[in-house]
């Protein structure tokens, strides 16, 4: 993924209200259940950092996250690195109420290129990973 790449996006109408949806985007131990099951912390506050390793058929992937933006039931954006490789990525997931349900919109914005040498940074993985993450997981959590 490059800096010169359209950002991957992937949204999706959950039936569940924005105080519902906020609180699963952010308080770990629901996070924990539909997103990522081994991150050890997570604060929507900006300037908090956290770290927690994922197992690729590649490598290892060390997450490092720290939340740049938060507007309370409304946007939260974390940047996301990894150690030892180069790369950054801003992600952000905005909430928008829609006929009595909500609106996620996740928007990943390249802001140093991904080597695409590694089979996981290339564009196509990140939205299979986004599709499954928004479209497959967080919509089965609130049914």
């Amino acid at each position: 993924m490059k800096t010169t790449d359209k950002p991957v996006t992937a949204e999706q109408l959950l039936n569940a209200t924005k105080a519902e949806v906020w609180k699963a985007i952010t308080e770990l131990d629901q996070m924990k259940l539909w997103y990522f099951d081994n991150i050890p912390t997570f604060k929507a506050e900006v300037g908090f950092t956290t770290r927690f390793n994922v197992k690729a058929p590649s490598r290892d992937f060390l997450h490092i996250w720290k939340v740049t933006e938060v507007i309370p039931q409304q946007k939260i954006t974390y940047n996301w690195t990894f150690k030892d490789c180069k790369g950054s990525a801003d992600t952000s997931f905005e909430l928008f109420e829609q006929d009595n349900k909500t609106l996620l919109r996740l928007t990943n914005n390249v802001i140093e290129d991904f080597d695409d040498t590694i089979p996981e940074f290339k564009r196509e993985s990140c939205q299979a990973g986004w599709n499954y993450f928004i479209n497959d997981r967080l919509k089965s959590f609130f049914k």
